[in-house]
């Protein structure tokens, strides 16, 4: 019951919904996550592991970037939270305009935005 309150309050935060929204499109470098919600390192780290710790990202470390995705859902609960936040953020206004900045930015990073290019991405998806 403990975890799933954790969770739960995690998202608590608009800033922390509109990140989960973005790492829908796939794993991003933290300047990514900037871009899109057009936040400061400090802010968007913060919230970023605030996540993390409360099991909704993971982060790897490449060389001096970190990069964060979704993770897995931990249980049933999380799994229908994220299915229920997949289907209703992208349709919110907040949500679409951090998306076309992402899709923005995405087109126009090169390797020394932030390190290495990830040509998998796709910004426009999701």
């Amino acid at each position: 019951m403990n975890d799933i309150a954790r969770r739960l309050k995690a998202l608590s935060d608009p800033t922390r919904l509109r990140i989960v929204r973005i790492l829908d499109c796939g794993e991003m470098c933290v300047c990514d996550v900037m871009a899109a919600l057009e936040l400061p390192q400090s802010r968007v780290s913060r919230h970023l592991a605030y996540l993390d710790n409360s099991g909704w990202v993971t982060g790897k470390r490449k060389g001096k970037w970190v990069y964060y995705r979704l993770a897995e859902p931990a249980d049933p609960v999380q799994a229908r939270v994220l299915s229920a936040l997949r289907e209703t953020l992208p349709g919110l206004p907040a949500a679409r305009d951090d998306h076309a900045r992402l899709c923005v930015h995405l087109k126009a990073k090169t390797a020394a935005t932030c390190g290495e290019p990830d040509t998998k991405r796709q910004g426009d998806g999701a």
